[in-house]
């Protein structure tokens, strides 16, 4: 998994806190102790820069790290469905077929991993939005992969989604 940097961890709580409320995504992480503080959350930052710190930038196995990704895992899925999920698995063995040994990308297969990343991220951005979709993938994305991601614009989702 890549490592995100602690900007773009804040921003993937700001997306969260959008999806679901700041307080209601304080009380989720909460119940789910992945914090360790009652306290109010201030703002998103503060809520973040804790979350950050608890979890080592998301790259510790700890309650911090599994809580974030439960609740992103949850607001994800509410937006695109067990069908939408398979379909995105689908696309994402594509993806998993331009890499090589160590998760590096293969060359040949440098076009093809451009088209498949491509294509799962419209097919994301279309459920999601640009921006949940671009920080799922960045998420998910093996170190080679967040290169080319952090690279590359922001999709535009398709004003029609593509048909299964």
């Amino acid at each position: 998994m890549a490592n995100l940097t602690q900007k773009e961890f804040q921003h993937a709580m700001e997306l969260l806190a959008a999806e679901v409320g700041l307080q209601r995504l304080h009380d989720k992480l909460l119940r789910i102790k992945a914090l360790v503080t009652r306290r109010k959350a201030m703002s998103v930052e503060k809520l973040a820069d804790q979350l950050y710190l608890l979890s080592a930038g998301l790259r510790r196995q700890v309650p911090a790290t599994i809580g974030f990704y439960a609740v992103w895992n949850e607001a994800l899925h509410s937006k695109l469905g067990e069908e939408g999920e398979e379909r995105l698995e689908k696309m994402a063995e594509k993806v998993n077929a331009c890499l090589g040994e160590g998760d590096n990308i293969i060359e040949e297969k440098a076009a093809e991993l451009d088209a498949a990343l491509t294509e799962y991220e419209q097919a994301l951005a279309t459920a999601a939005g640009p921006e949940l979709a671009r920080m799922d993938m960045l998420l998910k994305a093996v170190p080679a992969v967040a290169v080319k991601l952090r690279a590359a614009p922001l999709s535009a989702a398709p004003a029609t989604p593509p048909e299964a």
